[in-house]
């Protein structure tokens, strides 16, 4: 499918989506918002996909967040019609069902940074910065991903101050998984996924679903929830088919 503001790639089983609207530092635009949603989809179903990055175009940005711009020129009704879709897409990426990583290639600011907040894993590089701007603007967005990334009494102070969050500090708190150069972050952060495609898909995909649904559970109802799992839509095989390149293996010698 042709797209607009995004670029859509294969990395034998990882897709890599850009937004690719350098010249608006990738803003998320309802163009671009509609298309990353769409791609998404598409991924879902694409049974030989088994985990996403997403990244920005160009240099300075893995995206400036909204487009002001765009959002100043509706009215109020089109506006709450456009915010319902936009919950909507950033629910769907939160939930999406397979591994998604970032890229974090440059400042992620406002929508960006709740974006980046919704994501499985982030690999960041000098460039990467952070800024949680929804108290600035008059609005109200991350209460319920950052927490989970930096803690409490961090989140409500990025969130409270909107300041910026440097790539070192981002590492040093959780929004960062790994810190690399600029000029290794796309192949680094591929690397990662398909590290994961060599694993069994469904437990990978289980093993999210299980992490998600749990967030706010006891530690027992947690225990439960998986040994439920265990027994119902996560069911393993038999162990020879589960361990069948170990057993295939000769024996060491004198073993």
């Amino acid at each position: 499918m042709a797209y607009e503001f995004i670029l859509v790639e294969r990395h034998d089983a990882v897709e890599v989506i850009t937004l690719n609207r350098p010249e608006k530092l990738n803003a998320l635009s309802f163009g671009l918002v509609s298309e990353l949603d769409q791609a998404l989809s598409q991924s879902e179903q694409d049974d030989t996909v088994k985990a996403v990055v997403l990244t920005g175009a160009g240099e300075r940005a893995f995206s400036a967040g909204a487009d002001i711009h765009e959002m100043a020129g509706l009215s109020s009704e089109d506006l709450a019609q456009r915010q319902s879709f936009r919950s909507e897409a950033t629910w769907h990426v939160a939930a999406f069902a397979k591994p998604l990583l970032g890229a974090i290639n440059g400042l992620a600011y406002g929508g960006a940074a709740l974006l980046a907040s919704s994501l499985d894993l982030r690999v960041g590089c000098e460039r990467s910065e952070f800024r949680f701007l929804a108290a600035s603007y008059g609005r109200v967005n991350s209460t319920w991903s950052l927490p989970l990334l930096v803690g409490l009494p961090t989140a409500k102070e990025l969130l409270y101050t909107g300041r910026v969050v440097g790539a070192e500090e981002a590492l040093r708190i959780g929004l960062l998984n790994q810190l690399v150069p600029a000029a290794q972050l796309l192949e680094t952060t591929v690397e990662m996924p398909q590290m994961i495609a060599k694993n069994d898909a469904r437990m990978v995909q289980g093993i999210k679903r299980l992490l998600h649904e749990e967030i706010g559970m006891g530690w027992r109802e947690r225990f439960a929830t998986e040994e439920d799992a265990r027994g119902s839509w996560l069911a393993a095989g038999h162990p020879r088919e589960g361990f069948r390149d170990f057993l295939s293996r000769k024996p060491a010698a004198g073993g």
